[in-house]
């Protein structure tokens, strides 16, 4: 536990789940996406669509999705920047059975045409768990440097992954399994100590039976 965790995060806006929560939340999805989307769907589910206008909750998915900080005091003015930027946005309320009440799901598309989609939620005190990206059930809250990698179930492959990356230097963090059914697909995510980088994520994708890797840089606090 660090110190955001008891007081909080430097913050605009009267509440740090609706605000600098859901800021953390579209912040992770620009990293994922790898830049400053062309465009934006948000659907808002549960509190954040029934109370986040109140909260602020678009602004600051909109500064997120700007770059911004979550004291930064342009929040306020995130879609007239927006605009300015040529980000089309667009907003709409959804139903996420079983999710936590504040949360968001966000699709981009890039100014290369990349696109990707994000679930997320905010959990309290600035505090947020990425529960999905591109379709593949995760479970990180986006503070360190995140590998997320989609591949064949079956022996030997957490060792494959993990000897490349002790090769590399790279020390994991933190380690979580998702696997729906035996035999299929499994999703690792591994939370890093940094250092990771385009040409080594490269190398993940080589390995056999290797179906998707996705590198999310960890998002600031402040």
């Amino acid at each position: 536990m660090n110190v955001f965790d008891i007081i909080g995060p430097i913050m605009i806006g009267p509440s740090s789940s609706h605000t600098a929560g859901a800021l953390r939340i579209a912040a992770a999805a620009r990293n994922i996406l790898g830049g400053e989307p062309y465009s934006a769907e948000i659907g808002l589910a549960g509190s954040f669509a029934r109370t986040g206008k109140g909260h602020g909750t678009d602004k600051a998915l909109v500064a997120g999705l700007l770059g911004m900080a979550s004291d930064d005091e342009r929040i306020r003015d995130s879609f007239a920047i927006a605009r300015e930027r040529g980000l089309e946005i667009r907003f709409s309320e959804i139903r996420i059975p079983k999710a936590h009440p504040n949360t968001a799901r966000l699709f981009l598309t890039g100014q290369d045409r990349r696109e990707c989609s994000v679930q997320g939620a905010s959990i309290g005190g600035g505090n947020i768990i990425i529960t999905n990206v591109n379709g593949m059930e995760t479970d990180f809250s986006g503070s360190a440097d995140t590998l997320i990698i989609a591949h064949k179930d079956m022996p030997g492959m957490i060792a494959e992954v993990a000897s490349l990356m002790a090769e590399q230097g790279i020390n994991i963090g933190n380690f979580r399994l998702n696997r729906p059914h035996r035999g299929y697909q499994a999703v690792m995510v591994l939370e890093i100590d940094g250092g990771m980088n385009e040409e080594i994520a490269g190398k993940l994708r080589g390995l056999p039976h290797i179906d998707r890797v996705v590198f999310v840089k960890k998002s600031s606090r402040e």
